[in-house]
C-alpha cells in the first residue's frame, strides 16, 4: 500500500475533529485523523525502507499526517550530515507549530558542536517555522552543560518577530531558561530586556512550570507588564 493509504486505513475521526481544533491553521481537509503514538510505530516501521527514502523525497505533501510523518522518520536518522540534509530539505515546507515540534533529531544529543552553526542558520531563516525550529533546538540542546549566555541573546533577537509561533517559541525557550539558568536568564526580565508581549507570556509560562521554584513564581509575578 502507498503511504497515503496507510495513513487513512489508520484514521480517527473523533481524533480529527479534536485536532483541527489544534492547529487552526491547517485546513481541516488537509488533516487525517492519525494519532500519534500509531503516527511513531508506522515510522519505526518505515525505518531505513527504500518506502521511506522515496517518501521524503516527494515533496510538497498533502496532508498534516505526512508532514509529521515524514518529521519522525528524520529524527530517526543517525548520521548528522544525512539528517541535517534531508532536514535542511523538509523545514521550507514545515508550515504548522505541531509538525514542527515533532522534529528531534536523536542524533542531535552527541553532536552539539557541529550543529550550533546548522542552527545559526535556522534563525537567520525567512522561514518562521524554521526559526521556531532553531529555538526550540536551542532550549532541547543548549541549556544544560553547553550552555552560552550569549545564546540568550540570540534568541531574544528573535522576540519581535512577525509570528505568533516564533513568539511563543521565544517565551517557551526564555521560561525554560530559567529553570535551567536562571542566574543567566533572570536579568531578561528583571531588566526587561523583552518585548512587552514576550515579557508576560514568558511569566505566564514560568509560573506555569513546575521546575520554577515557589519563591521566583511569586518574583516574577512584580515583574509582570
Amino acid at each position: 500500500m502507498k503511504i497515503i493509504e496507510q495513513l487513512l486505513a489508520m484514521q480517527d475521526l473523533q481524533y480529527k475533529a479534536f485536532h483541527e481544533k489544534l492547529v487552526p491553521d491547517i485546513p481541516g481537509e488537509r488533516i487525517i485523523g492519525v494519532r500519534m503514538p500509531k503516527l511513531r510505530a508506522f515510522a519505526k516501521s518505515l525505518q531505513n525502507t527504500p518506502q521511506a527514502t522515496e517518501f521524503m523525497l516527494q515533496l510538497p505533501h498533502i496532508y498534516y499526517e505526512e508532514y509529521n510523518l515524514h518529521a519522525l522518520l528524520v529524527s530517526q536518522i543517525p548520521d548528522f550530515d544525512h539528517c541535517i540534509a534531508a532536514l535542511n530539505h523538509l523545514l521550507p515546507y514545515v508550515d504548522n507549530w505541531g509538525t514542527c515540534d515533532s522534529i528531534r533529531p536523536k542524533c542531535f544529543a552527541v553532536h552539539h558542536k557541529a550543529l550550533l552553526p546548522e542552527m545559526q542558520d535556522w534563525l537567520a531563516s525567512n522561514e518562521p517555522f524554521t526559526v521556531r525550529f532553531g529555538i526550540e533546538m536551542l532550549m532541547v540542546h543548549f541549556l544544560g552543560a553547553d550552555f552560552d549566555i550569549a545564546q540568550l541573546a540570540m534568541v531574544a533577537a528573535q522576540g519581535d518577530h512577525t509570528h505568533y509561533y516564533v513568539r511563543m517559541m521565544v517565551a517557551w525557550y526564555f521560561a525554560t531558561a530559567l529553570a535551567k539558568q536562571p542566574q543567566a536568564t533572570l536579568p531578561y526580565l528583571t531588566e526587561q530586556r523583552l518585548p512587552r508581549w514576550v515579557h508576560n507570556k514568558t511569566i505566564q509560562k514560568a509560573i506555569e512550570s513546575y521546575r520554577i521554584p515557589n519563591e521566583m513564581k511569586a518574583m516574577l509575578r512584580t515583574l509582570r507588564k
